[in-house]
Protein backbone atom coordinates (compact mmCIF):
# COMPACT_ATOMS: atom_id res chain seq x y z
CA UNK A 1 0.00 0.00 0.00
CA UNK A 2 1.14 3.27 -1.15
CA UNK A 3 2.20 6.19 1.93
CA UNK A 4 -0.04 9.09 1.07
CA UNK A 5 2.30 11.55 0.19
CA UNK A 6 0.97 15.22 0.21
CA UNK A 7 1.23 18.88 -1.14
CA UNK A 8 0.23 21.64 1.80
CA UNK A 9 -1.24 23.66 -1.00
CA UNK A 10 -2.52 24.00 -4.59
CA UNK A 11 -0.01 27.15 -5.78
CA UNK A 12 -2.49 26.65 -9.38
CA UNK A 13 -6.16 26.26 -9.36
CA UNK A 14 -6.97 26.81 -12.91
CA UNK A 15 -10.71 26.41 -12.85
CA UNK A 16 -10.71 30.13 -11.75
CA UNK A 17 -8.86 31.27 -14.94
CA UNK A 18 -12.15 30.91 -17.71
CA UNK A 19 -8.95 30.64 -19.94
CA UNK A 20 -7.03 28.12 -18.13
CA UNK A 21 -10.12 25.90 -18.10
CA UNK A 22 -10.94 25.62 -21.38
CA UNK A 23 -9.30 23.14 -23.51
CA UNK A 24 -6.65 23.30 -24.23
CA UNK A 25 -5.97 26.22 -22.01
CA UNK A 26 -2.66 26.80 -22.83
CA UNK A 27 -0.02 29.75 -21.35
CA UNK A 28 3.42 30.81 -22.54
CA UNK A 29 6.11 29.21 -20.21
CA UNK A 30 9.47 31.03 -18.67
CA UNK A 31 12.38 28.32 -19.67
CA UNK A 32 14.08 28.76 -16.30
CA UNK A 33 10.29 27.66 -14.72
CA UNK A 34 10.11 24.14 -16.91
CA UNK A 35 10.60 22.16 -14.29
CA UNK A 36 9.91 22.76 -10.17
CA UNK A 37 10.43 21.30 -6.57
CA UNK A 38 7.63 21.73 -4.49
CA UNK A 39 7.02 20.89 -0.64
CA UNK A 40 6.23 17.56 -1.53
CA UNK A 41 9.34 16.63 -3.05
CA UNK A 42 11.36 14.05 -1.12
CA UNK A 43 8.27 12.07 -0.67
CA UNK A 44 7.53 11.78 -4.60
CA UNK A 45 11.02 10.89 -5.25
CA UNK A 46 11.51 8.46 -2.86
CA UNK A 47 8.15 6.70 -4.28
CA UNK A 48 9.18 7.36 -7.92
CA UNK A 49 12.91 6.02 -6.44
CA UNK A 50 10.96 2.69 -5.50
CA UNK A 51 8.68 2.51 -8.50
CA UNK A 52 11.54 2.68 -10.82
CA UNK A 53 13.74 -0.24 -8.90
CA UNK A 54 11.27 -2.02 -8.20
CA UNK A 55 8.55 -1.93 -11.67
CA UNK A 56 10.20 -0.45 -14.39
CA UNK A 57 7.90 -2.11 -16.76
CA UNK A 58 5.16 -0.33 -15.39
CA UNK A 59 6.47 3.17 -15.49
CA UNK A 60 8.70 2.91 -18.12
CA UNK A 61 8.59 2.23 -22.30
CA UNK A 62 10.14 3.47 -25.28
CA UNK A 63 10.44 2.64 -28.92
CA UNK A 64 13.36 2.95 -30.70
CA UNK A 65 12.39 6.06 -32.58
CA UNK A 66 12.46 7.69 -29.00
CA UNK A 67 16.62 6.85 -28.16
CA UNK A 68 17.55 10.29 -29.47
CA UNK A 69 15.04 12.79 -28.45
CA UNK A 70 15.02 10.79 -24.89
CA UNK A 71 18.69 11.41 -24.92
CA UNK A 72 18.48 15.02 -25.85
CA UNK A 73 15.62 15.47 -23.43
CA UNK A 74 17.56 13.91 -20.68
CA UNK A 75 20.84 17.32 -21.18
CA UNK A 76 17.99 19.38 -21.07
CA UNK A 77 16.99 18.04 -17.85
CA UNK A 78 20.68 17.73 -16.77
CA UNK A 79 21.20 21.23 -17.76
CA UNK A 80 17.83 22.57 -15.67
CA UNK A 81 18.65 20.86 -12.58
CA UNK A 82 22.62 22.37 -12.79
CA UNK A 83 20.43 26.13 -12.85
CA UNK A 84 18.40 25.22 -9.50
CA UNK A 85 18.54 25.57 -6.40
CA UNK A 86 19.20 22.81 -3.90
CA UNK A 87 20.75 20.45 -6.93
CA UNK A 88 24.60 20.01 -7.32
CA UNK A 89 25.55 18.19 -10.69
CA UNK A 90 28.53 16.69 -12.07
CA UNK A 91 29.45 15.29 -14.94
CA UNK A 92 28.36 11.72 -13.92
CA UNK A 93 26.25 12.35 -10.83
CA UNK A 94 23.61 14.54 -9.31
CA UNK A 95 22.83 15.26 -6.04
CA UNK A 96 19.16 15.94 -5.46
CA UNK A 97 17.48 18.69 -3.23
CA UNK A 98 16.58 15.92 -0.27
CA UNK A 99 20.31 14.80 -0.12
CA UNK A 100 20.03 11.62 -2.49
CA UNK A 101 22.92 11.03 -5.30
CA UNK A 102 21.87 9.97 -8.37
CA UNK A 103 24.54 8.29 -10.91
CA UNK A 104 24.01 9.89 -14.85
CA UNK A 105 23.03 6.68 -16.93
CA UNK A 106 23.06 7.99 -20.28
CA UNK A 107 22.16 4.43 -21.64
CA UNK A 108 18.99 4.89 -19.20
CA UNK A 109 17.54 8.45 -20.00
CA UNK A 110 14.05 8.48 -19.07
CA UNK A 111 14.89 6.05 -16.53
CA UNK A 112 17.35 8.72 -15.29
CA UNK A 113 14.99 11.67 -15.55
CA UNK A 114 12.40 10.01 -13.51
CA UNK A 115 14.85 9.96 -10.58
CA UNK A 116 15.75 13.04 -10.73
CA UNK A 117 12.91 15.30 -10.89
CA UNK A 118 9.29 15.26 -9.68
CA UNK A 119 8.09 15.50 -13.51
CA UNK A 120 6.56 12.34 -15.53
CA UNK A 121 7.86 13.11 -18.82
CA UNK A 122 6.33 12.00 -22.23
CA UNK A 123 8.09 12.06 -25.57
CA UNK A 124 5.87 12.70 -28.54
CA UNK A 125 6.98 13.12 -31.91
CA UNK A 126 5.59 12.99 -35.37
CA UNK A 127 7.10 9.56 -37.08
CA UNK A 128 4.17 8.83 -39.31
CA UNK A 129 0.40 9.84 -40.23
CA UNK A 130 -1.14 13.74 -39.48
CA UNK A 131 -0.58 13.00 -35.38
CA UNK A 132 2.01 13.22 -33.10
CA UNK A 133 2.74 9.78 -31.16
CA UNK A 134 3.79 8.48 -27.81
CA UNK A 135 7.27 7.04 -28.47
CA UNK A 136 8.60 7.34 -25.12
CA UNK A 137 7.82 7.87 -21.47
CA UNK A 138 8.28 7.66 -17.46
CA UNK A 139 5.45 7.83 -16.06
CA UNK A 140 5.18 7.31 -12.17
CA UNK A 141 2.74 9.03 -11.46
CA UNK A 142 -0.54 8.06 -13.89
CA UNK A 143 -3.97 9.53 -13.25
CA UNK A 144 -6.42 6.91 -14.39
CA UNK A 145 -4.47 5.98 -17.14
CA UNK A 146 -2.29 3.28 -18.35
CA UNK A 147 1.14 3.39 -20.11
CA UNK A 148 1.29 0.64 -21.89
CA UNK A 149 -2.38 0.75 -23.54
CA UNK A 150 -1.01 4.35 -25.05
CA UNK A 151 2.48 3.88 -26.03
CA UNK A 152 2.94 4.08 -29.45
CA UNK A 153 -0.21 5.30 -29.94
CA UNK A 154 -1.31 8.63 -31.91
CA UNK A 155 -3.24 12.10 -29.26
CA UNK A 156 -6.59 10.76 -30.81
CA UNK A 157 -6.22 7.33 -29.73
CA UNK A 158 -4.67 8.32 -26.42
CA UNK A 159 -7.53 10.28 -25.67
CA UNK A 160 -10.47 8.02 -26.58
CA UNK A 161 -11.66 8.33 -22.97
CA UNK A 162 -11.98 11.79 -22.62
CA UNK A 163 -14.82 13.22 -24.25
CA UNK A 164 -13.89 16.93 -25.11
CA UNK A 165 -10.90 15.88 -26.91
CA UNK A 166 -12.95 14.57 -30.24
CA UNK A 167 -13.47 16.68 -33.62
CA UNK A 168 -12.69 19.92 -32.07
CA UNK A 169 -9.64 20.46 -29.79
CA UNK A 170 -7.33 17.36 -31.19
CA UNK A 171 -7.68 19.09 -34.60
CA UNK A 172 -6.05 22.79 -32.38
CA UNK A 173 -3.75 20.38 -30.20
CA UNK A 174 -2.25 19.12 -33.68
CA UNK A 175 -1.56 22.30 -34.69
CA UNK A 176 -0.12 23.52 -32.12
CA UNK A 177 1.95 20.88 -31.98
CA UNK A 178 3.09 21.93 -35.35
CA UNK A 179 3.74 25.02 -34.90
CA UNK A 180 5.59 24.93 -31.87
CA UNK A 181 9.50 26.25 -31.37
CA UNK A 182 12.25 25.22 -29.49
CA UNK A 183 12.22 29.05 -27.53
CA UNK A 184 8.34 29.37 -27.20
CA UNK A 185 7.55 26.41 -24.80
CA UNK A 186 4.05 25.89 -23.44
CA UNK A 187 2.30 25.24 -19.85
CA UNK A 188 -1.18 24.35 -18.83
CA UNK A 189 -2.72 22.82 -16.02
CA UNK A 190 -6.06 20.67 -14.45
CA UNK A 191 -7.44 19.23 -11.80
CA UNK A 192 -9.64 16.64 -10.67
CA UNK A 193 -11.49 15.19 -7.51
CA UNK A 194 -9.98 11.62 -6.15
CA UNK A 195 -11.35 9.51 -3.07
CA UNK A 196 -7.47 7.93 -2.55
CA UNK A 197 -4.75 9.86 -2.46
CA UNK A 198 -2.60 7.34 -4.44
CA UNK A 199 0.02 9.22 -6.78
CA UNK A 200 0.69 5.94 -8.81
CA UNK A 201 -2.71 5.65 -9.84
CA UNK A 202 -2.94 3.57 -13.57
CA UNK A 203 -6.33 2.12 -14.50
CA UNK A 204 -6.85 0.50 -17.76
CA UNK A 205 -9.62 1.44 -20.21
CA UNK A 206 -11.68 -1.36 -19.85
CA UNK A 207 -11.05 -1.98 -15.86
CA UNK A 208 -14.43 0.04 -15.33
CA UNK A 209 -12.89 1.37 -11.88
CA UNK A 210 -13.42 4.66 -10.90
CA UNK A 211 -10.97 6.73 -9.13
CA UNK A 212 -12.48 10.36 -9.96
CA UNK A 213 -15.39 11.22 -7.42
CA UNK A 214 -17.72 14.06 -6.87
CA UNK A 215 -17.26 14.51 -3.25
CA UNK A 216 -13.82 13.28 -2.95
CA UNK A 217 -11.47 14.19 0.11
CA UNK A 218 -8.32 14.90 -2.45
CA UNK A 219 -7.66 17.35 -5.40
CA UNK A 220 -4.80 16.28 -7.81
CA UNK A 221 -4.19 18.71 -10.61
CA UNK A 222 -1.07 18.33 -12.73
CA UNK A 223 0.88 21.26 -14.19
CA UNK A 224 1.69 20.32 -17.68
CA UNK A 225 4.70 21.48 -20.06
CA UNK A 226 5.61 21.29 -23.44
CA UNK A 227 8.95 21.46 -24.41
CA UNK A 228 9.82 21.39 -28.02
CA UNK A 229 13.56 20.02 -28.42
CA UNK A 230 15.66 21.65 -31.09
CA UNK A 231 17.83 18.78 -32.54
CA UNK A 232 15.00 16.29 -32.70
CA UNK A 233 11.91 18.19 -33.24
CA UNK A 234 10.02 16.01 -30.65
CA UNK A 235 8.02 17.19 -28.08
CA UNK A 236 8.38 16.75 -24.35
CA UNK A 237 4.91 16.80 -22.43
CA UNK A 238 6.13 16.97 -18.66
CA UNK A 239 3.91 16.80 -15.90
CA UNK A 240 4.40 17.82 -12.25
CA UNK A 241 1.32 16.35 -10.09
CA UNK A 242 0.02 18.03 -7.10
CA UNK A 243 -1.97 16.14 -4.72
CA UNK A 244 -3.69 17.82 -1.62
CA UNK A 245 -7.06 17.67 0.31
CA UNK A 246 -9.37 19.43 0.14
CA UNK A 247 -9.23 20.72 4.07
CA UNK A 248 -5.77 22.50 2.32
CA UNK A 249 -7.32 24.30 0.07
CA UNK A 250 -7.75 28.35 0.25
CA UNK A 251 -11.08 29.74 1.00
CA UNK A 252 -12.05 30.71 -2.56
CA UNK A 253 -10.79 27.65 -4.44
CA UNK A 254 -13.00 25.65 -1.96
CA UNK A 255 -15.97 27.96 -3.15
CA UNK A 256 -15.36 27.29 -6.58
CA UNK A 257 -15.12 23.29 -6.68
CA UNK A 258 -18.00 22.74 -8.77
CA UNK A 259 -16.17 23.67 -11.69
CA UNK A 260 -13.80 20.86 -11.05
CA UNK A 261 -16.38 17.85 -9.79
CA UNK A 262 -17.67 18.11 -13.66
CA UNK A 263 -14.73 15.07 -14.18
CA UNK A 264 -13.64 16.71 -17.49
CA UNK A 265 -9.65 15.34 -18.06
CA UNK A 266 -9.82 11.68 -17.57
CA UNK A 267 -7.25 10.35 -19.73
Amino acid sequence: METPVLNRSLDVAPWLDPVAWRLPGTFPLDPADWLRVSDAFAGQMALRDGLIAGRPADVHAMLPEAEEAAAECLEFVLGHCGQTQGYEKTESTVLRPDGMLVPVDRARPLLTIGRLVQEDVCILQRIVGDEHVLTGAILCFPASWTLSEKIGRPMTRIHRPVREYGDTVAPRVQRMFDRMRPETPLWRANALLYDHPRLHSPKAEASGERHLSDEGRFLRSERQTLRKLPRTGAIVFAIHTVLVEIADLTAEQRATLERVTRGRETP
